[in-house]
């Protein structure tokens, strides 16, 4: 049902689900609790938003920090994003280092994310829908970010749209990390 790729950040995969297509259109399972907890997978979500961005706006680098750091799983449902995470745990073999993806309404792909990544994406369409789970509720007092051009990503963009929050994040130098690696 689900084709589940490693990525260098050991808990962060890209699922690729199978897609059932014929004359009328497609359709797309996104998410089926029994086979995600056969994969290891988070299937409690608590929460689930959608973002609609425009060409160049970048969103990101985000995360929320304990005790309600989430489990994220996103998608594109519209366009399409370089969606980029990077590894904030503090001992992780990969602390500091990016991973990212191409993620369109094409592929119809998603990006799991596991508690103590820091995630955002560059809309390269038109426009782009994105769908998000979490497996925690938004809680504005751990809402966080580092700031989103302090880490070597290579944005596909010259002029980014940038919020003024995403802005003042901290860079990654200067961030002290509420996360542990415990894998």
């Amino acid at each position: 049902m689900f084709k589940i790729k490693d990525t260098l950040i050991p808990g962060c995969f890209e699922i690729v689900p199978r897609l059932m297509e014929d004359k009328r259109g497609r359709f797309v399972k996104v998410f089926h609790q029994r086979e995600y907890e056969k994969l290891g997978l988070q299937t409690s979500f608590l929460e689930e938003y959608y973002s609609f961005s425009e060409k160049s706006v970048v969103r990101g680098l985000h995360f929320q920090a304990p005790p309600s750091d989430h489990v994220k799983l996103v998608y594109c449902v519209h366009g399409e994003v370089k969606d980029v995470v990077v590894d904030i745990r503090k001992g992780s073999p990969t602390f500091g280092k990016t991973v990212s993806i191409i993620l369109s309404a094409k592929n119809a792909n998603l990006l799991y994310i596991p508690s103590g990544l820091a995630h955002g994406f560059c809309v390269t369409s038109k426009n782009a829908i994105m769908v998000y789970k979490v497996s925690t509720i938004y809680d504005p007092t751990r809402d966080n970010g580092i700031h989103w051009n302090s880490i070597n990503i290579n944005w596909p963009t010259k002029n980014p749209i940038i919020s003024t929050r995403d802005s003042e994040f901290p860079t990654l130098d200067k961030f002290q990390t509420p996360f542990k690696y415990d894998f």
